[in-house]
Formats: structure tokens, C-alpha cells, sequence
């Protein structure tokens, strides 16, 4: 019997160059292709640039993939913070300039709760740098019950200062 898989919608950012892969953009452009090789992407986002926040200093190139794998979420994350590691990133202040980041902010199974990990990201509908490429390529997928990423990404941009 075959094991089941899983679709995975995973954060990429990116906000410190990289010697190979070239600016931000470039390393998620090479993320996607990573994650591409290690398993399947089902679609992944436009890449958008979007002002740092907190400590991050420079500018972020984000984007979202679907991801389809055999892997459980423990799994899947240990994976993606080994992919990090090997594109350069290391551990450092919280809110810091990275390489890369890989996050897990949903997944088709249950909602997942433990020390390390939490599917949905608990902070997922107040960051419209994932909402809006989640949107772009799985606007039905529902989050926070009858809500849909569509729906959370128009209500965070109406929410937003006019300038």
C-alpha cells in the first residue's frame, strides 16, 4: 500500500543575497527548484518583493509553493530547515536578515500543535507577504474555518493605511 500524500503550502523568503544564486529573488527562485527536485510542486507563486519587518533591515523576496509529499509534518519540517542550512542560513537574532526561510503555514491533514511546530502559522492571517501569493495559486484553501486565503488576504489589504 502506497503512503498517502500530503499537500504542503510552504513560505519562502528571502532577504540576504546569496554568492551562488544572486539576490533575494534568485534564492527563491532556486528554493523552488530545490523543493521541486526533493518532491513535487503542485504550483507555486509569483515572487513579490515586500519592505522588511521588525529587524530583517533589507527588502524580502517571497513567495508560496504547493508541495505534495509522503512526509509527515515533523518530517517535513526537519527537511525544510535542513534545506535552510544548506542554502547558508544560520541561526541568529529572531527577526534577522536571512537567506532563506521556509515555513510551513498549511497543510491538507489537521491542525498540528506542539512545541516546534504549528500548521496553520499561527501568525498566517496577519501576514499578507504569504496571504497574497497563497492566494494567487489556492484561493479556496480554506484556513481559520469557513475563511478561505482569498478572502483573509482582501480583508488584511482593506485593513491596510492608505497612503
Amino acid at each position: 500500500m502506497a503512503d498517502a500524500t500530503h499537500l504542503y503550502a510552504i513560505a519562502i523568503g528571502s532577504n540576504r543575497p546569496h554568492g551562488r544564486f544572486g539576490r533575494p529573488s534568485g534564492v527563491v527562485e532556486a528554493a523552488i527548484a530545490r523543493l521541486d527536485a526533493d518532491f513535487d510542486v503542485f504550483d507555486a507563486s509569483p515572487i513579490v518583493l515586500n519592505a522588511a519587518h521588525g529587524g530583517a533591515g533589507r527588502d524580502f523576496a517571497n513567495a508560496v509553493a504547493l508541495v505534495e509529499s509522503p512526509l509527515e509534518p515533523p518530517q517535513m519540517l526537519k527537511r525544510l530547515k535542513s534545506m535552510e542550512r544548506e542554502f547558508g542560513r544560520r541561526r541568529g537574532k529572531r527577526w534577522g536578515a536571512r537567506v532563506l526561510d521556509l515555513d510551513l503555514v498549511l497543510w491538507s491533514g489537521r491542525q498540528v500543535r506542539s512545541r516546534r511546530l504549528a500548521i496553520p502559522h499561527p501568525h498566517l492571517g496577519k501576514r499578507s507577504f504569504v496571504l497574497q501569493p497563497l492566494a494567487a495559486i489556492a484561493p479556496s484553501w480554506r484556513i481559520e474555518g469557513a475563511l478561505t486565503s482569498r478572502h483573509l488576504a482582501n480583508r488584511l489589504a482593506r485593513r491596510r493605511p492608505r497612503r
